[in-house]
């Protein structure tokens, strides 16, 4: 999780603001948006072992 935060912040500081989809700029929304997900996926995955371990106990 921490690298996926830090490959989107990373990412954050490469967007040319003025102009986002254009050259090196896109390539870097691009990275946004997944590095994102992936923090989403991971998030979620977390959330649902925590889930399956309280289920189990019971």
């Amino acid at each position: 999780m921490i690298l996926a935060l830090a490959g989107c912040i990373f990412n954050l500081t490469q967007v040319n603001w003025a102009d986002p989809l254009v050259g090196k700029s896109s390539v870097a929304v691009i990275g946004v948006m997944a590095s994102a997900s992936a923090f989403l996926l991971l998030l979620i995955l977390m959330l649902s072992k925590r889930v399956a371990q309280k289920l189990k106990k019971r």
